[in-house]
C-alpha cells in the first residue's frame, strides 16, 4: 500500500490556508455562533480554529438558555490556540459576560493581533440578552481599542454609540463616535436601517465608505451578522485589503441570504456553504 504522506509532502505545491480563531459562543441551531463561524472562515479560504466562551440552547425560535464557560476553560483553548498555530486574524463573538470580555482583552492585547474583528453581539435575534449593560462598556473600553474592525448591527451601533439610527447620516455618525473608542475602522450593518435596508457604512478614520448589494427580503436571515465578519475576517487574513474584504464579503453573505434554508419552525439559518 502506498504510504501516507504529510500535506507539505504530498501537496508541495499548494499553499496552507491562513488560520484564524474566532472567539464565540455555540449555538446547537446550527446556524449562528462558533458554527456559523467556522463554515464562514472554511469558505472563504482559511482554516477555522476556535475557543468557546459559552453554550447556548438555541433554535430558529431563539435562545432558550445560556452556560458561560468557566474563565480557565476559556483561557486554556485561547492559549493552547496561540501556544500552536499562527493566528493571522481573530474574530469575537458572543463574550457574554464582564470577565469573558475582560479575559478575551487582556490575552488578546498580549498576543498583538493586527487582525481583530469585533462583532459585538448584544442580543439575539429573539431579543435574549447575550451581553450584559456593565460588559457593553467593557467592550468599549477594553476590547474596541484593540480592534482593526468593529462591525455592529444598527441596534448595536445604537447602543456603543448611544444615537438613534435611522438614516445613512445617523449611522456615519455612530460610526465616527465609535471609532473614537480606539479601533482602526467601524463597519455599520444596514440590514435594518430604516433608510437604506442592506447599505452598510465604513468609517477609517478619514472616509465614509457605502457597500451595497441587492437587498434581499428575507425570513431565513438567522446568523448573518456572525458570518459576515466571520468571512470579512478570513479574507484579511489572506491578505486582502479592509474594503477589499468588505466587498467580497458582503456579496457571500448576501448570497448566502439567497440561499438560506427554510429549516426548523422560526427564523431559518442563512446558508454559509
Amino acid at each position: 500500500m502506498p504510504s501516507i504522506l504529510p500535506l507539505e509532502v504530498a501537496l508541495p505545491n499548494r499553499a496552507l490556508p491562513p488560520q484564524v480563531l474566532t472567539i464565540a459562543g455555540s449555538d446547537s441551531g446550527g446556524g449562528a455562533g462558533i458554527q456559523a463561524d467556522i463554515k464562514a472562515i472554511s469558505m472563504n479560504g482559511a482554516f477555522a480554529v476556535t475557543a468557546l466562551t459559552a453554550i447556548t440552547a438555541q433554535n430558529t425560535k431563539g435562545v432558550l438558555s445560556v452556560f458561560e464557560l468557566p474563565l480557565s476553560v476559556i483561557e486554556a483553548q485561547i492559549n493552547a490556540v496561540f501556544d500552536d498555530f499562527t493566528i493571522s486574524a481573530v474574530k469575537t463573538g458572543m463574550l457574554s459576560s464582564p470577565k469573558v470580555v475582560r479575559l478575551v482583552s487582556r490575552l488578546l492585547k498580549a498576543q498583538k493581533i493586527k487582525y481583530l474583528v469585533v462583532d459585538p453581539v448584544i442580543d439575539s435575534k429573539n431579543k435574549y440578552p447575550l451581553l450584559s449593560p456593565s460588559a457593553i462598556r467593557l467592550v468599549q473600553s477594553d476590547l474596541i481599542p484593540l480592534a482593526y474592525l468593529v462591525t455592529p448591527n444598527i441596534d448595536e451601533a445604537e447602543r456603543l454609540s448611544g444615537i438613534k439610527i435611522q438614516s445613512l447620516a445617523d449611522a456615519e455618525k455612530a460610526a465616527k463616535i465609535i471609532f473614537k473608542q480606539g479601533c482602526r475602522a467601524v463597519l455599520i450593518k444596514g440590514g435594518h436601517l430604516q433608510e437604506s435596508p442592506g447599505v452598510d457604512v465604513l468609517y477609517d478614520g478619514k472616509k465614509t465608505i457605502p457597500f451595497k448589494t441587492e437587498y434581499i427580503a428575507s425570513r431565513h436571515t438567522h446568523g448573518t451578522g456572525c458570518v459576515y465578519s466571520a468571512a470579512i475576517a478570513a479574507l484579511l487574513a489572506r491578505g486582502k485589503k479592509l474594503q477589499d474584504a468588505i466587498e467580497q464579503a458582503k456579496f457571500y453573505v448576501t448570497e448566502a441570504i439567497r440561499a438560506g434554508l427554510p429549516i426548523g419552525h422560526g427564523q431559518g439559518p442563512i446558508n454559509p456553504l
